[in-house]
């Protein structure tokens, strides 16, 4: 069983940078394609990006990309968030999510079989 639990939201403003963390705690994340979403208020969960198991590679949405970077330390358990050039549309709860490499598309969050309890970031302008 694989927990997760992200950190480092709070209040930004507009043109600012975040980072967040998402920490593992249980069985290793080896095989596991770790991903981030954020869900704004009255609108359905979204894909932001992620980091596959197999080969590192990032894939982002067409709306973070350029700005936001993702990446993973296996050692440590733990991904991360790098948000650059926020706006206030970013303003959401961000969740991480961690799904074994499958066919499903990963921005499809039935993917992912372990989430977060997500943590707010709040944009500012």
């Amino acid at each position: 069983q694989v927990s997760l639990a992200e950190s480092g939201g709070g209040q930004v403003q507009a043109g600012g940078s975040v980072r967040l963390s998402c920490e593992a705690s249980g069985r290793t994340l080896r095989f596991y394609d770790m991903g981030w979403f954020r869900q704004a208020p009255g609108k359905d969960r979204e894909f932001v990006g992620v980091i596959m198991w197999s080969d590192r590679t990032p894939v982002y949405a067409d709306s973070v990309k350029g700005r936001f970077s993702i990446s993973r330390d296996d050692s440590k358990k733990t991904m991360y968030l790098e948000m650059g050039s926020l706006e206030p549309e970013d303003t959401a709860v961000y969740y991480c999510a961690a799904g074994l490499q499958s066919t499903i598309p990963v921005r499809s969050l039935r993917k992912y079989s372990h989430w977060g309890r997500g943590t707010q970031v709040t944009v500012s302008s």
